[in-house]
């Protein structure tokens, strides 16, 4: 394997879903395809070698779902990579499922039937924006970034003649604070 290669690692609703979005992604000659049938099998392989993305299915039938099984791999520190980034197919989202799914670290849910073509455009842009982890680490996702205020604006420069900039609507800053409310 070469030293770009990323692995990816499926765990489907059933096996000939996971053959088949094996296929397209290993379609790709930048990524390795690791098919797991259990959640013990993903374990065992997170706990000797890294993933650089996980596709996991909330429709399983056997074992935890899918929230329950992502986050328990981010709060496993025995694992190699527990901050990979997942995926996760589901049929129907509800706002519970939603809740659940942030809460436990996946970033991003796509909804079945989608085009396998789909899901390994969507796993390529991950593995190339992924910057979840905080500096002080642990998972920073979408709705759970700790935020900070924004600075003060500053008052605008006084516009100068020798400016080329001819502005095309009053300041309504300046405007705004003359009101008395």
């Amino acid at each position: 394997m070469s030293e770009s290669a990323k692995v990816v690692g499926i765990i489907a609703a059933n096996p000939a879903l996971s053959s088949l979005l094996a296929m397209v992604v290993a379609g790709d000659s930048h990524l390795r395809v690791r098919q797991f049938e259990s959640e013990a099998d993903l374990l065992a392989y997170m706990g000797i070698a890294p993933l650089h993305m996980l596709v996991c299915d909330f429709d399983r039938v056997d074992g935890r779902p899918a929230y329950e099984m992502v986050e328990g791999i981010r709060l496993n520190a025995s694992l190699v990579s527990p901050d990979v980034p997942v995926i996760a197919l589901t049929r129907t989202i509800t706002p519970p499922m939603r809740h659940q799914a942030i809460s436990a670290g996946i970033d991003e849910v796509i909804m079945k039937p989608m085009s396998p073509r789909h899901l390994l455009q969507r796993i390529q842009t991950r593995l190339r924006t992924r910057s979840v982890v905080g500096a002080l680490g642990g998972y920073r996702g979408p709705d759970r970034r700790n935020r900070t205020p924004l600075p003060e604006p500053h008052p605008a420069p006084a516009r100068r003649s020798t400016d080329n900039v001819v502005p095309l609507f009053p300041d309504r800053r300046t405007a705004l604070s003359g009101l008395e409310i």
